[in-house]
């Protein structure tokens, strides 16, 4: 596991062995199964998760008591409950494995002390805060500038696994549509396929 994200870290910024052992010193794996919660609401994130097999999601809770998932990170992408890990207050998101799941967790207290030791590491963390930014603002454009239908065709373009592997509930979750204009739009794409 620890070769996985060794490789992803590689890619992202320039680490002399020495120092890409002690980064992955302080990832801890972790195992866990389907539908296993990872953090509630309501508890202060202390970690930050890369996903070597299977899939997580974050969601919160909607007025109406309906599930809105945020985000869906599968084999090796990073998670975390972003809001609480940087302002150490109470999550108002959930963490949640949708699959077996094999991960590697930093904590907040580990993830702050390789910031002081390994000057690149900081560079890390600044494109990671800056692809999470670009995510979230893409969706939430999404949500204002495209009808349910091209949202759905966008996902497909952009990460058709979230189609493939997950139940149309999640599906339907991810994108904020109801799983009736899910099925309804599934059926058009058959139709004109």
């Amino acid at each position: 596991m620890h070769s996985q994200l060794a490789s992803y870290i590689k890619q992202e910024i320039p680490v002399s062995e020495q120092e890409l052992d002690m980064i992955l010193g302080y990832f801890v794996p972790v195992s866990v199964h389907k539908n296993e919660i990872l953090l509630n609401e309501g508890d202060v994130n202390s970690k930050i998760i890369f996903v070597c097999k299977g899939c997580l999601r974050i969601y919160f809770n909607q007025e109406d008591g309906q599930e809105a998932t945020r985000y869906l990170a599968f084999e090796n992408q990073f998670a975390t409950a972003l809001v609480s890990f940087i302002s150490r207050q109470p999550s108002f998101e959930f963490i949640q494995a949708l699959e077996p799941s094999d991960l590697l967790c930093i904590t907040y207290d580990n993830f702050m002390r390789l910031l002081e030791m390994i000057p690149t590491w900081e560079r890390f963390y600044r494109q990671y805060l800056e692809k999470a930014y670009v995510t979230n603002t893409n969706r939430l454009m999404s949500f204002t500038t495209m009808d349910a239908s091209t949202r759905y065709e966008e996902l497909l373009l952009q990460n058709a696994q979230v189609v493939e592997r997950l139940p149309n509930r999640l599906v339907a979750s991810y994108l904020n549509i109801s799983q009736e204009t899910l099925s309804r739009i599934k059926g058009k794409k058959q139709k004109s396929s």
